[in-house]
């Protein structure tokens, strides 16, 4: 199960902390990131996180901007987003993801509810 929470409306600048309880059978050793999808747009890889937190893996858009971590203790992952960007808005989800393949997508029922995140500019 992906359980992700912690969006909300901000203002541009502002900041947002993400979280995502993944507790299916192999998410505690595997690699995990966030997603987000804007109206109209396909859906992409923002930030990826391996298993044991040693490599991370970060969508040029946000870089310098947004940070992953992982708690396997807690199966959670998070996603602290600073500076925000009204180009930021849109629905983030956490799932599999890959360091290494620019094409992995996880499988289309694979993914939980999401958490909408709105920036105001």
């Amino acid at each position: 199960q992906l359980v992700e929470s912690g969006g909300g409306l901000v203002q541009a600048g502002g900041s947002l902390r993400l979280s995502c309880v993944a507790t299916r059978t192999a998410d505690s050793g595997r690699t995990l990131g966030w997603y987000r999808q804007a109206p109209g747009e396909q859906r992409e890889l923002v930030a990826a996180i391996t298993a044991d937190s040693t490599r991370t893996k970060y969508a040029d858009s946000v870089k310098g901007r947004f940070t992953v971590s992982r708690d396997n203790a807690k199966s959670t992952i998070y996603l602290a987003m600073d500076s925000l960007k009204p180009e930021d808005t849109a629905v983030y989800f956490c799932n599999s993801a890959s360091i290494y393949s620019p094409t992995y997508m996880p499988p289309a029922d694979s993914w939980g509810q999401g958490t909408q995140v709105t920036v105001s500019s």
